[in-house]
């Protein structure tokens, strides 16, 4: 079925979601299947390919509702102390209003336009420019920006992030994106394990002959069935990591029209994405945590890897598709906030304006000719003199 408009692509986005976790818990199983494969090996590395390819097929039977308690404890675990994970390995931590009412207000206003429940905000203390959403409910939800990304842009831009960010809450990315490292941990798990099974049999000679069945010429299976093996586990790990690649880029694109939609601002989105560009490497996360991220500069060869679309083909879109204008790569400026303060340096309320008011004309309501005023509303004396020469309607008459 055809998708048409920023929801409708939601939706089949969701339903792909779906699909490919359905594939990975099917990983999980594929895996089992080879653990118990190499374990049949390990036990009777006589017999012949088509006996160990059937008893690893009643072992899988058996092994089955322990795979399925492991993973369902797996994800509980995940479930419950997932941000604090997070939290720990880049250093976030929750802030107030009181304590950030810039960012704070920015995301409060963000929520009640639409009428979302805001999540928590969280602060990285880390130079690189990014930003990530986490949770897998609404009270888990949080939303994290780095300092370095606070300092680097201005208020149109930063709402723009976060409306970005809050896209992702909103059309579900988090939740499956954080299952699906969940449930590749699992298969990254159980991979190593049976890996490491397989070579240390191997080194304290594990593989022995212990029955015998058939005739000769059918026996020496082992061989065959250990590729096999092989084979599952590096097909399951490639597929786990291709799958959660696929989560990653494909829901970029909708994060950003989400923000445009929230901020009817894609000059602002744009920006803020030229500014991130190549500077959001964040050096304590691992893989997972940065493909959480507004961008990702991580890459393998051929950008076969890579868990983000370019910044030019996201920015590239907003101009197609948003009306958006491209400044091309900038330069970062001075901080927002420092930018303010050099800008208000020359204003009425400065302290050098304060100073020209004793000073020549500093302005229509300020002193002149030397004549000063310590109010800012008032000239230094009244306009109209009101001594006995005449009053205010003219010269004063005599009795």
């Amino acid at each position: 079925m055809a998708a048409y408009g920023l929801y409708t692509h939601i939706q089949a986005n969701r339903r792909r979601s779906i699909a490919l976790m359905i594939g990975l818990f099917f990983l999980v199983y594929v895996l089992t299947y080879a653990g118990a494969l190499v374990a049949e090996v390990m036990t009777y590395g006589d017999a012949p390919l088509d006996y160990l390819l059937q008893a690893a097929v009643y072992d899988f039977v058996k092994a089955a509702p322990f795979v399925t308690i492991g993973t369902i404890l797996w994800v509980l675990i995940a479930y419950k102390f997932h941000q604090g994970m997070i939290d720990a390995i880049t250093g976030a931590h929750d802030v107030t209003r009181q304590e950030e009412p810039r960012l704070y207000n920015l995301l409060e206003n963000l929520c009640i336009s639409r009428g979302i429940t805001m999540p928590k905000l969280k602060i990285a203390d880390d130079d690189a420019l990014n930003a990530f959403a986490t949770g897998l409910n609404e009270k888990q939800y949080s939303i994290t920006v780095t300092r370095g990304l606070m300092g680097a842009l201005n208020d149109q831009e930063m709402e723009a992030v976060l409306g970005h960010e809050l896209t992702h809450i909103r059309n579900g990315d988090v939740r499956m994106l954080v299952i699906a490292v969940v449930i590749a941990g699992v298969i990254s798990f159980f991979g190593e394990m049976i890996f490491r099974l397989f070579f240390q049999g191997a080194r304290f000679g594990g593989f022995r002959g212990s029955r015998s069945s058939g005739s000769s010429d059918k026996k020496g299976g082992a061989g065959f069935a250990i590729v096999i093996a092989l084979v599952l586990v590096a097909v399951a790990w490639m597929l786990s990591i291709v799958i959660r690649f696929a989560l990653s880029r494909r829901r970029e694109f909708l994060a950003d029209a989400g923000a445009v939609e929230l901020t009817k601002n894609p000059d602002a989105m744009i920006s803020a994405l030229r500014k991130i560009e190549n500077r959001g490497e964040l050096a304590a996360a691992n893989s997972a945590v940065m493909e959480m991220c507004i961008d990702n500069p991580r890459s393998g060869f051929a950008d076969l890897f890579a868990t983000h679309p370019s910044v030019d083909a996201r920015v590239e879109a907003l101009v197609q598709y948003a009306g958006g204008h491209d400044p091309g790569p900038l330069a970062l400026d001075a901080a927002p906030e420092q930018a303010q303060i050099e800008n208000s340096a020359g204003g009425p309320w400065s302290d050098e304006a304060q100073e020209n008011q004793s000073g020549a004309s500093s302005g229509p309501w300020g002193s002149e000719q030397g004549q000063t005023s310590g109010k800012p509303f008032l000239p230094g004396e009244p306009p109209i003199d009101l001594g006995s020469q005449g009053g205010p309607w003219g010269p004063k008459r005599g009795p």
